[in-house]
């Protein structure tokens, strides 16, 4: 604690005494001058007098020239003819001879009272109440924003703490690359500034310069945050973490300051690595803020640009950078210079989520029966991130169930918990349950006789989340492209629900709303992206662009004729209404199949690969259906 603010928490706090002193002053006024509840009301002399004629004034108080009196009765009184026994009035400033023999004549008491005046300290203090209370309201709402804000505006300390940057330092990260699994590529992207920071002569004598910028790019979860901190591990540096929303304040220059003051303490404490997350909430395009280019955000993205242009080659200083939208970043940022390396850091394939999954476990007890590789091929699309979180959860499981080990069971239900939601309990209709088999069964019957769809892992009628059921598939191995063959019939296995309650009930239901969906979603991708439609060729007509890591569609305007629209509209109706009819002939072939199916589901309510194969026989020209493989 500074100086400055041990002398403030020494001094008393006036504002609270002040504001006691005057109410305590109030208090006294209105104990003074209103000594009782009840209301007097003023009334005219003359009424006054007549009031004392028909003696019903009991007593009264004269002060100066002002009477005040009671009634024996109360009478109405007030403006609006309230009642009340109390009244006041003024005898005429030239004094009235007859009041004191008509009040003696009616026996009436009469008390004298000393006139007393309000004194100038009386009147200032009942004149300047109001706006001192309001300025003192004022003041304690300063002093609670100023505080939460960050600090007290008053003085160079506190001007100082704000514009510190919050800066979270470790004095080295226990992190290395052995705790980083599953992105072997990036630790060799990485690995160089490792020897850069342990032995920087080694490259300037060579006159090279090592990037100053890296900018690590990946889906969330992927673990940028964690290779940073592997880097200051490895290379045993200070480590200076930020996120670029802590940047921002609702003062103008106060982002900027903490820039400074964050790359100073950097290069003072060298060789050091500085980390900066989320980057695109600070890095985004200039010239689309409000304030013309000169608002907040900006400024801070201009200081950080001009830090990095401020290295003059001797300071051992790394900045790392990571975000998950790449395409939104300044220009200005990526140019060499700055953040020159680029760094992706993917999703995991097999080999990469079984080492990560063997990192997580380490300190899990597991049951002989627990295969790690089946785990690791049942999760095809996690994270490093979820597969953490897969392991927590199984764990958690197993404690609630009250065991010593974690067994392979649970690693299914934590599985089954992330990919379709928890369990839910519901009252379900016999004819609403049939329905849901039927349907379910219709998407496992099209998935397990076509031959370029993806094998069958299970398909159950439990309600898990937000769906009433699910059919799951497990991709054979691990696809970078997207056959035109397989995306077909993706399109049948997903239409293969809708189409099983048409032709054995007659009817349908609103089930099959997530279905339409996703086949609308998937053959307007095919033919407005990927040129799979021959009306309409391999011309780009996508109305959005596709995130670079999460997946997700990120709307634009569209840039095409309506008549291009309609051509495209008739493209994705064809490739569904084709699809719907592969669907309805496997259905109608393998009707007995299909039957058999429904009937174990509604019994079991969940039918594993095994049970599966079981009901729907042998299949021909279908690849290794015997394993699970991704």
């Amino acid at each position: 604690m500074n100086q400055e603010t041990e002398q403030r928490n020494q001094n008393p706090n006036w504002p609270s005494y002040v504001a006691v002193a005057l109410f305590v002053a109030l208090a006294y006024y209105f104990l003074m001058y209103a000594p009782t509840m009840e209301p007097s009301y003023e009334i005219p002399y003359n009424q006054f007098k007549s009031l004392v004629k028909e003696g019903v004034v009991k007593d009264v108080v004269l002060r100066g020239e002002v009477v005040q009196g009671t009634l024996a009765s109360t009478r109405p009184m007030g403006p609006r003819g309230e009642p009340s026994a109390r009244f006041r009035t003024r005898i005429p400033s030239f004094g009235d001879d007859t009041l004191l023999p008509v009040l003696e004549d009616r026996e009436v008491r009469i008390h004298i009272a000393e006139e007393k005046e309000k004194g100038i300290l009386a009147t200032l203090l009942l004149s300047f109440l109001p706006l001192a209370l309001l300025l003192l309201f004022f003041y304690f709402i300063f002093q609670r924003t100023s505080k939460t804000l960050g600090g007290r505006l008053g003085g160079a300390a506190e001007l100082k703490n704000l514009l510190e940057a919050p800066a979270k330092k470790a004095e080295v990260p226990k992190v290395t690359f052995d705790d980083v699994a599953g992105q072997d590529t990036a630790k060799r992207e990485v690995t160089e500034l490792v020897e850069f920071l342990k032995n920087p002569e080694m490259f300037s004598k060579l006159g090279a310069e090592v990037p100053r910028g890296v900018l690590l790019m990946g889906a969330p979860g992927t673990g940028k945050t964690l290779m940073a901190k592997a880097l200051a591990g490895e290379a045993g540096v200070p480590f200076y973490s930020i996120s670029g929303s802590e940047f921002i304040e609702v003062f103008v220059g106060v982002g900027a300051g903490r820039v400074r003051n964050l790359f100073e303490t950097a290069k003072k404490n060298a060789p050091s690595i500085v980390f900066i997350d989320e980057l695109d909430s600070i890095g985004r395009t200039r010239g689309t803020g409000l304030g013309g280019g000169h608002d907040e955000r900006e400024q801070t993205l201009n200081q950080i640009l001009a830090e990095l242009d401020g290295f003059t080659g001797r300071e051992n200083v790394i900045v790392l950078a990571a975000t998950n939208r790449p395409d939104v970043l300044d220009p200005a940022l990526l140019r060499p210079g700055r953040f020159d390396r680029h760094v992706t850091l993917d999703l995991p394939d097999r080999n990469d989520r079984m080492a990560i999954i063997k990192v997580h476990t380490r300190k899990v007890p597991l049951a002989k029966d627990v295969d790690l590789g089946s785990i690791a091929a049942g999760t095809p699309g996690f994270s490093g991130a979820d597969i953490k979180n897969l392991v927590n959860e199984a764990a958690m499981l197993a404690g609630r169930n009250k065991r010593d080990q974690v067994m392979m069971q649970d690693f299914d239900e934590a599985r089954d918990k992330l990919l379709l939601g928890t369990v839910r309990t519901l009252a379900i209709k016999p004819e609403e349950r049939h329905r849901l088999a039927v349907h379910e069964g219709g998407h496992t019957l099209v998935a397990y006789f076509l031959p370029h769809a993806d094998p069958l892992y299970k398909v159950t009628i439990i309600p898990r989340g937000r769906a009433l059921g699910g059919t799951q598939q497990l991709p054979e191995e691990e696809r970078h492209t997207l056959p035109e063959e397989y995306l077909q019939d993706r399109l049948a296995v997903i239409l293969g629900g809708r189409s099983a309650e048409k032709e054995l009930l007659g009817s349908l239901s609103s089930g099959a709303d997530d279905d339409i969906h996703q086949a609308s979603t998937l053959a307007r991708a095919m033919v407005a992206r990927w040129g799979m439609s021959t009306d309409v060729g391999p011309v780009d007509l996508r109305e959005s662009e596709e995130h670079p890591f999460l997946g997700r569609e990120i709307a634009q305007p569209r840039r095409y004729s309506e008549h291009s629209a309609q051509t495209v509209d008739e493209a994705v109706r064809k490739l569904i209404v084709e699809a719907e009819q592969r669907a309805v002939e496997i259905i109608s072939q393998y009707r007995q199949q299909l039957d058999q199916l429904i009937d174990q589901l509604e019994a079991k309510e969940t039918l594993n690969r095994e049970d599966i194969e079981q009901c729907l026989g042998p299949v021909r020209n279908k690849t290794s259906l015997g394993s699970v493989r991704v």
